[in-house]
């Protein structure tokens, strides 16, 4: 069965590394953007993490003492019977825990990941194929426009701007489809003025 995609908000919580090598740090780079505190639990880690901002280390064995008031886990050690324990007790606790080693005793997965500003793209094959992951993600990120955080952040305001319309929320939603059409057409952000001859132009053709 496919996994479903949870997007969840990672601010401010507490998660847990189990590990401190290339695995650990992978996936400690993808999550750090996205604001949670993360405490790395190793006897030792790469020279990376010592210079990382946002990470706590500890460098020592995992205890389950260590499990209090985490959010999430990541069990990445390259000592599979320790990382089966570690699921193991998330899973009696109830903590969404993720292991490095292939098989089911993941609770969630770790997708490839690609982000431009506020746009997150998840890429999973349930575990199937890592390598037919990372090709997707290769592929998307060639397909995204360069300029599309600033596109977004754009489009934000320009909804924010159309709450406070008379138009109706189809009207609003149709309005909003175009400009962003435009906008990818024109690569960049619409200025004030071509956004209000737009919508002027736009609001007499709806209904």
């Amino acid at each position: 069965m496919a996994y479903f995609p949870l997007f969840i908000d990672l601010n401010q919580k507490q998660g847990l590394v189990v590990g401190g090598g290339p695995v650990a740090a992978r996936k400690i780079r993808t999550l750090l953007p996205y604001g949670p505190h993360l405490t790395v639990c190793a006897p030792s880690v790469l020279p990376e993490l010592e210079t990382l901002s946002g990470l706590t280390l500890r460098r020592e064995p995992f205890s389950p003492a260590l499990l209090e008031g985490a959010f999430f886990v990541l069990a990445a050690t390259d000592d599979r019977e320790l990382n089966s324990r570690i699921a193991r007790l998330c899973r009696e606790r109830n903590i969404p825990v993720n292991v490095a080693d292939p098989g089911t005793e993941s609770t969630f997965l770790f997708p490839s990941v690609v982000r431009r500003g506020p746009l997150t793209v998840g890429i999973s094959t349930g575990g199937k194929s890592p390598s037919a992951a990372h090709y997707l993600k290769e592929q998307i990120e060639g397909l995204l426009p360069g300029n599309l955080e600033a596109i977004l952040l754009w489009m934000d305001a320009a909804r924010e701007e159309l709450k406070g319309s008379a138009l109706s929320q189809p009207q609003r939603s149709a309005c909003l489809s175009r400009l962003f059409a435009a906008a990818l057409q024109a690569g960049v952000p619409l200025t004030r003025e071509e956004t209000q001859s737009l919508l002027s132009f736009e609001t007499e053709e709806l209904p």
